[in-house]
């Protein structure tokens, strides 16, 4: 059983909104400057279009969080386009879908990026094993054909030669190795303090009800 076949057909980037004025008398400085954004225009079966939209740090952090090599791009979008369509394991309406119910039993087991004591490698093949399950059950990203997106351009008047490859802006990128790497720094730091609980009366050593130790004579 194979995926639905989604068609990507164009790419381009945009900024996230920000306050073009600035009062100095604010007793915070304005944080949200304008942070690029990728946009992907993709057609599902049925021909109604989506645009999926996600902040280019979105790289940034999944090679962070998996261990990709930041010039591995191919690898990046593959994730992050596909990622979407990964259900989450406590939706209880998953089941009432089988694809979708398909890919919660092939991959609920799998490690994350915040299970503890797991090496990048394996963190990183669990999540495109999760990927591939999705494309298996869910979704496929295929490329429009050329000839249709050329087509498309000329009859909305505009002058651009449509790319063989609709991503090819994306994958013209390069992602800083400094930022990913001080994201992976935030990533270690979010991993180090994830075994330690809020203080509570609910939060006790093991074994101290009176029931549980032994019986000594």
């Amino acid at each position: 059983m194979g995926g639905e076949l989604w068609e990507l057909w164009d790419t381009e980037m945009g900024y996230s909104h920000t306050s073009l004025l600035h009062e100095e008398t604010q007793d915070q400085p304005d944080h949200d400057g304008a942070e690029p954004l990728w946009g992907v225009y993709q057609v599902r079966p049925d021909r109604s279009t989506h645009l999926h939209i996600f902040p280019h740090t979105t790289f940034e952090w999944r090679a962070a969080e998996y261990g990709v090599d930041p010039d591995d791009v191919d690898t990046l979008i593959d994730i992050v386009l596909h990622e979407p369509f990964i259900p989450s394991m406590h939706d209880p309406l998953v089941w009432e879908n089988e694809a979708v119910a398909r890919v919660v039993r092939e991959t609920r087991n799998l490690p994350t990026c915040w299970t503890p004591g797991v090496s990048d490698e394996t963190r990183l093949q669990a999540h495109l094993e999760r990927i591939a399950s999705v494309k298996r059950h869910r979704v496929q990203m295929v490329a429009a054909p050329q000839v249709e997106r050329q087509a498309a351009l000329k009859f909305v008047g505009s002058d651009r030669v449509a790319e063989k490859d609709p991503l090819s802006p994306i994958r013209a990128m390069r992602l800083d190795p400094v930022r990913v790497q001080g994201r992976r720094m935030a990533v270690a730091q979010r991993r180090a303090a994830a075994g330690f609980g809020r203080p509570s009366f609910t939060v006790k050593p093991p074994s101290t009800f009176v029931g549980m130790h032994p019986v000594r004579a």
